[in-house]
């Protein structure tokens, strides 16, 4: 009812206002109207932009050293089969961004001739299996680099650069050594050198056919490293042979690289595992450090010398307002064993499930400078 009356109302008043407005027509009927209010919004502070934070892992594996008695238990119709040593590690390896592995022994193939201790020459297929367990790039300055000669150097990187793998440590020319490897994984970026502390006497023919360790010669590579790439991680070959402890000139030349900036250090050739450590460079960089893998895959005898593993390190880049760090994270150890399989051919398996008496002292031992090692198995 109220709004029939409220209707009448309005009627009966536009009546008048029509029936008086007509005798006067230079009068104007104002209406007042109110200015609508408008509420300016208030403004929010801009978000402070997120951090991005990405990270890539980094495996690595010790010696690959093929005495006669892995390559001929790998034997098959005309060619090797050595996919069955790495099955049982191959998950781990594969879980890895970026997985490095030391091929001490040269692949020059059949056709020069196979050969063990002390002159060392391989056959291509091992560097296919490695490259099918996971493996991205492989180390060749070692002692037996130069074992067969200039032939099995250039059939071996002829071989790597075949199948797609990235090498370093022995080149074919100037310009392949100058040509320093680098890899990316989620967006972050690595470069990768190798060196030897020598040949078992051997001089090469050309001085690009080995990497030696000499500090005056790295220094320049490692800086250009340094500025190319986001991270460098350098392998050496070093140490004494079966001492499970580094000597004094490991440990002060992995303080000079680590001075240098270099950010991860793989040790290989003492044929035993000797722990990581994390070492802390001039300029309070980190620098992982792991003064030797042991032999991954190898015909030598002893239960030292056939203990090896997988050692892994988080490479963590955290970018905000277009400045970005690093860190290196969550260091990781998964021991691994060399044995004769039923089927005769030598594989690599975890130390746990072949010698469980030994997974202890070895944990105790790899994690003794590093107490937040992680021993996986």
């Amino acid at each position: 009812m109220k709004a029939i009356k409220y209707i009448s109302h309005l009627a009966f008043t536009s009546s008048l206002i029509l029936l008086f407005g007509c005798g006067q027509s230079s009068s104007t009927t104002q209406v007042e109207t109110e200015e609508p209010v408008v509420q300016t919004p208030v403004e929010e502070p801009p978000a402070e932009p997120e951090p991005v934070i990405t990270t890539a892992s980094v495996y690595a594996i010790g010696d690959v050293l093929l005495h006669d008695s892995v390559y001929n238990a790998a034997r098959v119709n005309d060619g090797f089969d050595f996919d069955s040593s790495f099955e049982r590690v191959a998950p781990i390896l594969e879980r890895a961004d970026v997985a490095i592995a030391n091929q001490e022994s040269m692949i020059g193939g059949s056709e020069i001739g196979l050969s063990s201790y002390p002159a060392f020459n391989s056959p291509f297929e091992i560097g296919d299996a490695l490259q099918r367990a996971g493996i991205d790039l492989v180390t060749t300055a070692n002692n037996h680099t130069l074992d067969r000669g200039v032939r099995a150097i250039e059939n071996s990187i002829n071989h790597w650069n075949e199948i797609g793998m990235p090498y370093t440590g022995s080149f074919l020319s100037e310009e392949d050594k100058a040509n320093i490897r680098t890899l990316t994984a989620n967006e972050i970026s690595f470069s990768f050198l190798a060196y030897t502390y020598g040949t078992n006497g051997v001089i090469p023919k050309q001085p690009y056919h080995v990497n030696y360790i000499d500090l005056e010669q790295m220094r320049p590579e490692i800086e250009k490293a340094e500025q190319t790439t986001d991270l460098t991680v350098v392998s050496l070959h070093f140490g004494t042979e079966y001492e499970t402890l580094p000597n004094e000139s490991q440990t002060e030349l992995t303080q000079k690289l680590a001075d240098l900036g270099v950010d991860i250090i793989i040790g290989h050739h003492p044929h035993v595992l000797q722990p990581p450590k994390m070492l802390e460079g001039v300029d309070g960089n980190q620098t992982f450090v792991v003064y030797s893998l042991g032999n991954f895959l190898s015909g030598q005898q002893g239960d030292d010398r056939n203990t090896g593993g997988i050692i892994g390190i988080d490479v963590v880049k955290t970018t905000e307002d277009d400045v970005s760090t690093f860190e290196l994270k969550n260091p990781m150890f998964y021991p691994t064993f060399t044995q004769k399989s039923s089927e005769g051919y030598y594989e690599v398996v975890p130390l746990k499930s072949a010698k469980p008496e030994l997974f202890s002292p070895v944990s105790n031992h790899m994690s003794q400078w590093l107490p937040e090692l992680t021993i996986e198995q």
